[in-house]
C-alpha cells in the first residue's frame, strides 16, 4: 500500500492549490475545504492567511 502524501493539486487550483490539494487528501469537496478556510481565517483575526502562505512555501506540487 502507498503512503499517502499531502501535495498542493494542480486540478482544483484557484490560487496555490493549497485547499484542493486538503481536499484531495482527505477526499473532500475542495469547495467546502475552501469555505472551512476562510471562515477559520476570519475567526482568527487574519491568522489563516498566514498559515496559507507558509503551506504555500512549506507543501510541494504535485507532479503528475
Amino acid at each position: 500500500m502507498a503512503k499517502k502524501r499531502l501535495y498542493r493539486s494542480k486540478k482544483e487550483k484557484m490560487i496555490a492549490g493549497i485547499c484542493g490539494g486538503i481536499a484531495e487528501y482527505f477526499d473532500a469537496d475542495p469547495t467546502i475545504v475552501r469555505l472551512i478556510w476562510a471562515i477559520a481565517t476570519l475567526i482568527s483575526l487574519g491568522f489563516g492567511l498566514l498559515a496559507y502562505l507558509i503551506a504555500w512555501i512549506i507543501i510541494p506540487e504535485k507532479s503528475k
